[in-house]
């Protein structure tokens, strides 16, 4: 009898995982402070981040990493600029921000972030 697909794939994948983003320890970033997740796993290409943004965060960009957000909380008046352009953004909205995008969040959120290829800190650059 031959083995089914999943009994296939489950032999040669590895194995998932569930990470509680929150228990993370936090770490201090240009946006505020961020739980990174999945950077030593070399069978994932991102990281995934939650990160909690301060009214301080600086304007930065990055040359290689492309970084979707993903609004999950939010002041009024939030919004994510892109190129010095300010766009309002509110829970459930995503922003797709790619390589060399100047950016940043203004006003203070709660974000999860795809960052693709993995987070790298020497990635990100201020003018």
């Amino acid at each position: 009898m031959q083995p089914s697909i999943r009994e296939d794939l489950s032999t040669h994948s590895p194995p998932p995982e569930v990470v509680d983003l929150a228990s993370l320890p936090g770490v201090a970033c240009p946006c505020g402070v961020a739980r990174r997740a999945f950077a030593e796993r070399s069978d994932f290409p991102a990281t995934v981040h939650l990160t909690e943004i301060s009214t301080a965060a600086r304007t930065h960009y990055h040359r290689h990493s492309t970084e979707t957000y993903v609004v999950l909380e939010c002041g009024p008046g939030a919004a994510i600029e892109l190129d010095g352009v300010p766009r309002p953004v509110q829970p459930g909205v995503a922003v797709l921000i790619p390589p060399g995008v100047r950016h940043r969040a203004v006003g203070e959120m709660k974000v999860i972030i795809f960052c693709l290829p993995k987070f790298d800190p020497s990635d990100e650059h201020f003018d």
